[in-house]
């Protein structure tokens, strides 16, 4: 019996005493016939395992080339040579102090892009604070987070008057109703336990990191991925070149927010922190609980949320700290030369006129 006589019409597989066969049809015929041509298993393993090869060295060829297009170049960090030598960049406790100088953007960038987050930033405009909202916002949109998903949280007793300001691609905003208060203590020191109960909603799986701002303020440079870490705050622009006995901390022990003279690393203000939103929960929380124990002793902290913030930030130490960049007030302090840029900064207001209205 010869080879060809192995194949039936039907062209389906016969078997001889040499084994399995294949047949190869040729896209030509041969005298009203088409040829049939047999290779031995042992070639057409060769044959697929070639042409796999070259499948898979292009498809190699390809991301390497992705890969060298998205490679970026920037200049080697040294080991010797600080990024700032003016300033103090690192924490006894090997947190980041965030100055200008001190990060590379696009290197963050990068980084934050890959794990594809979310950012909420929550902003209280309760009472005649509203008329501060379209300037927060409209200067978020140009400065804060740019490039990235971002969901702004306004907490207010006036929803009908939140303005309408136009958001970028993957931006929205969310209208919290929230009570009043007759002080504007009371609005401020609420702000804890307000944004605690919110993080206990299902809505906080919708974020991965959430920042507290005072509305009062507006973004005049950027302000990014840089800020973002499990728990920061940010050095209060009165205090960064203070002494630690010279800082407003609580100093009644019968307050839960008492820090002794001899203690404290920093003073924080009150009016931007956050960080992911498990420690932002952690933090929220603790302090509304701290500041119910105070009210049920009938004493109220020296500044309220902030003297609650600082004792739970020299617990509980963050992990960046902002430099004074991030929160400046240019009514009632010169732009310093150690502030290469001013990037969150106070609203010129009349105090007295705004708060308890």
């Amino acid at each position: 019996m010869n080879r060809g006589e192995l194949w039936g019409e039907s062209g389906k597989e016969r078997r001889d005493p040499g084994g399995w066969w294949v047949t190869i049809l040729l896209g030509h015929r041969s005298e009203g016939k088409l040829k049939h041509y047999f290779l031995h298993p042992g070639t057409l393993l060769l044959m697929t395992l070639t042409l796999v090869f070259f499948r898979v060295a292009a498809v190699d060829g390809e991301h390497e080339q992705s890969r060298a297009s998205s490679r970026m170049v920037y200049p080697q960090p040294m080991a010797l040579t600080p990024a700032r030598r003016d300033v103090l960049v690192l924490t006894p406790w090997l947190a980041p102090i965030i100055w200008e100088g001190t990060f590379n953007i696009d290197i963050l960038n990068e980084q934050f892009r890959l794990q594809n987050i979310t950012v909420g930033l929550s902003v209280f405009a309760v009472k005649k604070y509203i008329t501060f909202l379209r300037l927060f916002l409209e200067s978020a949109e140009q400065h804060f987070m740019v490039g990235y998903r971002v969901t702004y949280y306004v907490f207010t007793d006036r929803p009908a008057d939140v303005p309408q300001v136009g958001l970028g691609p993957r931006r929205r905003l969310a209208v919290l109703p929230v009570r009043s208060y007759p002080r504007w203590q009371d609005v401020s020191m609420r702000r804890m336990q307000m944004i605690s109960q919110f993080l206990e909603q299902p809505s906080r799986q919708e974020m991965d990191y959430l920042v507290c701002a005072d509305v009062d303020m507006k973004f005049q440079d950027h302000v990014g991925v840089e800020i973002l870490t499990p728990l920061f705050g940010t050095l209060h622009p009165g205090f960064y070149t203070s002494k630690r006995d010279a800082f407003t901390y609580e100093r009644r022990p019968q307050s839960q927010a008492y820090i002794p003279h001899d203690q404290g690393d920093f003073y924080y203000m009150g009016a931007f922190f956050g960080g992911s939103v498990a420690e932002v929960h952690r933090l929220t929380k603790a302090c509304h609980e701290a500041m119910a124990v105070d009210r049920a002793n009938n004493i109220e902290a020296v500044w309220h949320d902030e003297s609650h913030l600082n004792k739970y930030l020299l617990l509980r130490k963050p992990t960046k700290v902002l430099s004074p960049e991030y929160l400046w007030d240019l009514h009632m302090l010169p732009w310093p030369s150690v502030l290469k840029k001013l990037r969150f900064v106070a609203v010129h207001k009349n105090h007295q006129e705004i708060r308890n209205r």
